[in-house]
């Protein structure tokens, strides 16, 4: 047979072997046993983990020039561990923040009695509306000065002192000296219970969550304030979504020294953050509201794919 033959006939073998055998391997794929082209299974697909919620970490954190003064701390509530700015331990007036442990020491003396309906009424807007008069009030029936050293002593602040105002011959509390690591023990204190007790903590960190009001001029009056902004506008919504935030900020601006003594503390199941600043008071509540914001967004955790929520742009000087 000439090799021109041959080589005819192998090719045919071939396509006619090859069209065989290709229907059948198809019928195989398509027989319905979920089996593959050589009766084997499928590899299972490799299980991918979900990433884990975003929470706050220490991390390098970058401001714009605040003033005269900006500190601040995060407390990690599984390890106790504080991280923070390298002054941590300088201090800031409390302002306002302090009313959430007048609140606190109030109920936690009452033990398992209800206190008079004007007094609850009192603490709820201490909190809420950061109502001066209705602090003050709740302060003196605590004994006044001994309601600062209570707090010292029942939340382990190291760097807390008491301060009478020039000119004054009584301690104020909005004038007491706290600084960041301070504060935040100040919110893990209210956390964990041993500001309020047992019976009182959940009211209190309920009343933290219900904080209202804007830095609206509407919303800023000569004895009470609105104080919903800071740390919480610099917070991701899937943290917001799943936890509800405990807040509490103290603000003043202070003519005798011409400056805004500010302050924001929010408390989570997982960790309490608090930024003190002080800064001239050309700049406004907002530029201090949103260097808390800045804060926080700073210290978010990186997600994948995810876009953190970014407070507004600072306010220029």
């Amino acid at each position: 047979m000439r090799p021109r033959v041959i080589m005819v006939l192998a090719i045919a073998s071939i396509l006619l072997g090859g069209g065989m055998l290709v229907p059948a391997a198809y019928a195989r794929l398509n027989d319905g046993s979920g089996l593959g082209v050589f009766g084997a299974d499928p590899p299972p697909l490799a299980e991918v983990a979900p990433p884990p919620p975003p929470t706050l970490a220490p991390a390098e954190v970058s401001v714009p020039d605040v003033g005269p003064f900006f500190s601040w701390a995060l407390l990690d509530r599984s390890t106790g561990k504080i991280s923070g700015s390298k002054n941590i331990t300088a201090t800031n007036s409390t302002e306002s923040m302090i009313k959430i442990w007048i609140v606190a020491d109030y109920l936690r003396r009452l033990g398992d009695a209800e206190p008079p309906a004007e007094d609850k009424r009192r603490a709820s807007t201490a909190i809420r509306d950061s109502d001066d008069v209705a602090a003050q009030a709740l302060y003196r029936k605590g004994g006044g000065a001994p309601v600062i050293d209570r707090m010292i002593r029942i939340c382990g602040l190291t760097d807390t002192k008491k301060v009478i105002p020039p000119g004054e011959s009584t301690v104020w509390w909005s004038y007491t000296r706290i600084s960041a690591r301070d504060a935040v023990r100040l919110g893990e204190c209210v956390k964990n219970g041993k500001a309020a007790g047992e019976k009182w903590t959940p009211w209190v960190l309920d009343e933290m969550r219900k904080v209202r009001g804007t830095t609206a001029p509407k919303d800023q009056q000569r004895t009470r304030g609105g104080g919903r902004w800071g740390i919480i506008d610099g917070l991701p919504k899937e943290m917001l979504e799943r936890e509800q935030i405990a807040i509490k900020n103290g603000w003043t601006l202070i003519y005798a020294d011409g400056l805004w003594h500010l302050n924001c503390l929010a408390v989570a199941d997982d960790w309490v953050l608090a930024v003190l600043m002080r800064y001239p008071g050309r700049k406004g509540l907002d530029f201090g509201a949103n260097v808390c914001g800045s804060v926080a967004s700073q210290l978010v955790t990186a997600q994948p794919g995810a876009a953190l929520k970014v407070p507004r742009p600072l306010v220029k000087s």
